[in-house]
C-alpha cells in the first residue's frame, strides 16, 4: 500500500528532509507546501496582480497558497504538521483542524515546551512527538506492522 504523506508547517528547518531521508525504502509520496519563502508570500501578487497595501499583498498569496494546501491535505493518507520554535506557525494550526476535520490520520511535530499551547492540536492527532526520526517511526510500523 502506497501512503501519500503531507508535510506542512514550519519551512525553516530540515525536518521535512529528515523524515523523507529516514523514509528511503518505504512505500511513501511525499507532498507539502511551498518552501521557497520569497515564492510562498509573493505568489498571489505575482500571478494575480500588484497590490500597494500589504495586508491585501499577503491576503492574495495565503488564498493562492490555500489552494495547494487544500489539495495536498484532501489527497494525503497521513498529515504530519510541524510547529518550529522561531516562527508563529498559525497556518500550521489551520492545516491541523482542516485534516482533524476530513479525518485525516494526523501526526504533531513540536518541541516538548509547547505542549501546553498545542494541547488542542496534540487532542486531534493520533500521535505526538519531538522527534522527525521518530514520524518515520510511525510510517514503517504503519506500512510493515512491525517495529524496527
Amino acid at each position: 500500500m502506497t501512503l501519500k504523506i503531507y508535510l506542512s508547517g514550519e519551512i525553516h528547518t530540515d525536518w521535512r528532509d529528515q523524515i523523507m531521508n529516514a523514509a528511503t525504502g518505504l512505500d511513501v509520496t511525499f507532498s507539502g507546501p511551498v518552501t521557497d519563502h520569497a515564492a510562498s508570500d509573493d505568489c498571489g501578487v505575482v500571478i494575480l496582480g500588484a497590490e500597494p497595501d500589504k495586508f491585501w499583498h499577503d491576503h492574495k498569496g495565503a488564498k493562492v497558497n490555500a489552494i495547494r494546501t487544500r489539495h495536498g491535505i484532501e489527497n494525503a493518507d497521513i498529515v504530519v504538521v510541524r510547529f518550529g520554535t522561531e516562527y508563529k506557525q498559525w497556518n500550521a494550526a489551520f492545516d491541523a483542524g482542516y485534516a482533524a476535520a476530513l479525518g485525516k490520520s494526523l501526526i504533531v511535530l513540536n518541541p516538548p515546551e509547547h505542549g501546553h499551547a498545542l494541547k488542542e492540536v496534540h487532542a486531534a492527532a493520533l500521535a505526538v512527538t519531538s522527534d522527525p526520526q521518530k514520524v518515520a517511526q510511525i510510517l514503517k510500523y504503519v506500512l510493515s506492522g512491525q517495529l524496527s
